[in-house]
C-alpha cells in the first residue's frame, strides 16, 4: 500500500522551521497585545511612557502586522504537519494541539474583524481577545515543552530534498516565506507611512475629513450639534469655565502627533490648541496630576479617558482646538478634543466636556 502523506513538505525540518516563524510572530502579537491592553486597562504598577510620541503607533502597528503575518504562517504549519494530525500521540501532546489551533485561529480570525471594525458577535471583543491570547500562550508552551527534543533534532538537520515529484522542502519554505511577506507588505502601510503607496490592502490610511480617519462619528455618539453656549469645565481646588472663545484666546501649541488606532491605523496630523497643564494650573491642581477627561457623549465605553500623570503633565499633552491648520471637525471632536504623545486613540476622547482632577 502507498503511504497516504508523499509530500516532502510533511517534514519535521520544515515543520520546525515554520514553526519557529509562527512563534516569532505570535511572542511579538502576544506581547504588544500586553502592552495595549495595559495602557487601556492599567494596573497600580503600570506607566506607560509619552516618549517617544509614537511609541504606541509602534507597538500598535507590529501587533497588527505581526497577526497578519501569523495567519499564512499558521495555514503552512497545520500544512506541514497534517499527517502527525492523524497519528498517535501523547493525550497532552494532542490536547494541547487541539487548544493552540482553536485559540489561534480565534485570535486571529476576531483581529481580522476588528481591523475591519466589524463585530458579528455579542461578546465584547477586547476581553475576550485578551482572554483568549493567555489560552493561546499557554497551549503553545505546553506544545513546545512536549516537541521541544524534537524541534531541537529538526532545526539542526538541514532541509535537503531528495529527487521526487511535487513541491521541495525548500520551495514550499521559500513560497511561505514569500506569502507572509506580502501579507505583511500589502498591509503594514496602515501604519507605516513610506509603505501607504505599495500596500494595497491598508486600512484606513487617509479616509476621513480633514485627511484623517474617524473610527466613531459625531453621529454614532449622538453628538450632531454642539451648543453654542458650551463651556469647558476644569475641575481642581478652584472651578474654572472656558467658553470657545477664551480658549482660543489662551496660548496655543502646534505639536506634530499621530493618531494610532487599536486596530492597527495611524496618521500623522498637526494639532493646534492648549496645553492640559496650562489648564489643571489655571484651576489650582498640580499638573502632575490624575485627571478625568469626560465627553459630550452620553453613551459608549470611551465616552471619558483616565489621563495618567505623566501625560496630563506632558507639554505635548493639549486639548485641541484644530487640525492642520483648520478648525476641528464635529467629527474630529468639535468643539475640543483630546491629543496626547503615545495613546490609542479610544483614549483620546472628543467633544471634550470636563477635566477633573482626580488626585
Amino acid at each position: 500500500m502507498k503511504p497516504r502523506f508523499r509530500s516532502r513538505v510533511h517534514d519535521e525540518r520544515v515543520a520546525a522551521r515554520i514553526g519557529l516563524w509562527l512563534g516569532i510572530t505570535f511572542g511579538l502579537c502576544f506581547i504588544t497585545g500586553l502592552l495595549s491592553h495595559g495602557i487601556q486597562n492599567p494596573p497600580g504598577w503600570f506607566t506607560w511612557p509619552t516618549r517617544p510620541v509614537s511609541l504606541y503607533r509602534i507597538t500598535q502597528g507590529v501587533h497588527v502586522i505581526s497577526g497578519i503575518a501569523a495567519i499564512p504562517l499558521l495555514l503552512a504549519k497545520l500544512w506541514s504537519v497534517y499527517p502527525k494530525l492523524f497519528g498517535r500521540a501523547h493525550i497532552l501532546e494532542r490536547g494541547s494541539i487541539l487548544v493552540l489551533v482553536c485559540a489561534a485561529f480565534f485570535e486571529l480570525i476576531t483581529g481580522l474583524f476588528n481591523v475591519a471594525q466589524n463585530y458579528p458577535w455579542s461578546f465584547f471583543f477586547p476581553t475576550a481577545h485578551y482572554a483568549v491570547a493567555w489560552v493561546a500562550v499557554g497551549a503553545l508552551l505546553v506544545h513546545i515543552a512536549v516537541k521541544l527534543p524534537v524541534i531541537k533534532r529538526a532545526l539542526k538537520t538541514p532541509v535537503s530534498d531528495e529527487p521526487a515529484p511535487g513541491m521541495s522542502r525548500r520551495n514550499f519554505l521559500f513560497t511561505t516565506g514569500a506569502v507572509t511577506g506580502t501579507a505583511v507588505l500589502a498591509t503594514a502601510g496602515s501604519t507605516v507611512p513610506w509603505l501607504r503607496d505599495v500596500s494595497v490592502l491598508a486600512w484606513r490610511s487617509s479616509n476621513g475629513p480633514q485627511g484623517i480617519p474617524v473610527n466613531r462619528t459625531a453621529r454614532a455618539a449622538g453628538v450632531t450639534r454642539v451648543d453654542p453656549q458650551w463651556t469647558l469645565e476644569v475641575i481642581g481646588p478652584r472651578l474654572r469655565s472656558f467658553t470657545l472663545a477664551q480658549l482660543q484666546a489662551m496660548p496655543q501649541v502646534e505639536a506634530e502627533l499621530p493618531i494610532a488606532c487599536v486596530e492597527g491605523w495611524s496618521a500623522s496630523a498637526r494639532w493646534t490648541g492648549v496645553r492640559v497643564a496650562d489648564l489643571l494650573r489655571s484651576a489650582g491642581a498640580d499638573p502632575m496630576s490624575t485627571v478625568v477627561v469626560e465627553s459630550l457623549e452620553r453613551a459608549g465605553k470611551y465616552r471619558s479617558s483616565v489621563l495618567p500623570p505623566n501625560h496630563a503633565a506632558d507639554e505635548l499633552t493639549l486639548l485641541a482646538l484644530r487640525l492642520n491648520g483648520e478648525e476641528l471637525d464635529i467629527d474630529h471632536g468639535y468643539p475640543c478634543r483630546l491629543i496626547a504623545p503615545s495613546r490609542p486613540g479610544v483614549l483620546q476622547t472628543k467633544w471634550v466636556s470636563q477635566v477633573k482632577v482626580m488626585s
